[in-house]
């Protein structure tokens, strides 16, 4: 990789541009009532944090956020690899960036077949939104980025399995945070009803059946493919089940329920 440092790239548009007000965005965001416990993988969605920062918050505030969190996302943007892994560095946001877990990246690009890859990264968001929160519960946390895209339920699989073997072969307690949102600028009751259709499926911790849901229903859920990954990956370190944090979308911020974008927060233990 040409530079192990990645600047950010949304900060000032999807969450606050300065140290001062993000901390006071997630003081709002992330509850402080709420008990966390140990958690294998969690689904958070990406949107900009005015419409689904508090979700977010909800969710990372249930599950303990450990010393290694991998976040994998969909890849947005097109460029690079469709595999792809951001490998050794550091990832700045205001108020400190957080470092890259070379050891657990370099494991886990073996074990599932990834590439190391700046082009995906530069420019995505759906990492970056979710890493003051990672932060914010764990002020020592490392991170494994992931973009992934175009991938079948096979490959899923695969790449599932080998974030999992990684995170035994490291032997250190890791969290994976798949980063979605769900359907896109449809109806609200629509996407409600579609949305469950998934989202059932990812309860019920059925990987194969949340992929197949997605694409014969044509759900526009943007981060199916890491939420399949990060299923795979939890059923080899033995998930047991899944609960929903919650369920909202846009419409709730911006009036409109003619065309929203959905959003759930779930946590699977």
């Amino acid at each position: 990789m040409s530079s192990p440092i990645r600047p950010p790239a949304v900060a000032g548009r999807f969450y606050p541009g300065d140290a001062a007000s993000v901390g006071r965005a997630l003081a709002e965001l992330i509850p402080g009532d709420v008990e966390p416990a140990p958690a294998l993988a969690l689904l958070a969605p990406h949107a900009g944090w005015v419409y689904s920062g508090a979700l977010a918050g909800r969710t990372w505030a249930r599950a303990v956020v450990p010393d290694r969190v991998i976040v994998i996302c969909p890849n947005h943007t097109g460029r690079g690899d469709r595999r792809s892994i951001w490998s050794a560095g550091r990832w700045e946001l205001p108020g400190g960036g957080l470092e890259v877990d070379a050891a657990l990246a370099e494991a886990i690009r073996r074990h599932a077949g990834l590439v190391a890859d700046e082009a995906a990264h530069r420019f995505e968001h759906a990492i970056e939104v979710h890493l003051p929160f990672a932060r914010a519960r764990n002020p020592d946390v490392t991170i494994v980025p992931i973009c992934l895209g175009g991938l079948g339920v096979d490959e899923c699989r695969a790449i599932g399995e080998g974030i999992a073997a990684a995170i035994r072969e490291v032997g250190e307690p890791t969290l994976i945070a798949a980063s979605s949102d769900m359907s896109h600028y449809i109806r609200a009751d629509e996407a409600r009803v579609l949305d469950r259709l998934a989202l059932d499926r990812l309860l019920a911790l059925d990987p194969v059946g949340l992929y197949e849901t997605v694409r014969r229903r044509q759900i526009s859920m943007c981060g199916f493919i890491p939420a399949t990954v990060a299923l795979f990956a939890a059923l080899a370190e033995n998930a047991r089940e899944a609960e929903l944090v919650g369920y909202t979308n846009s419409g709730e911020v911006s009036g409109d329920f003619e065309r929203v974008v959905g959003y759930a927060g779930a946590i699977i233990r």
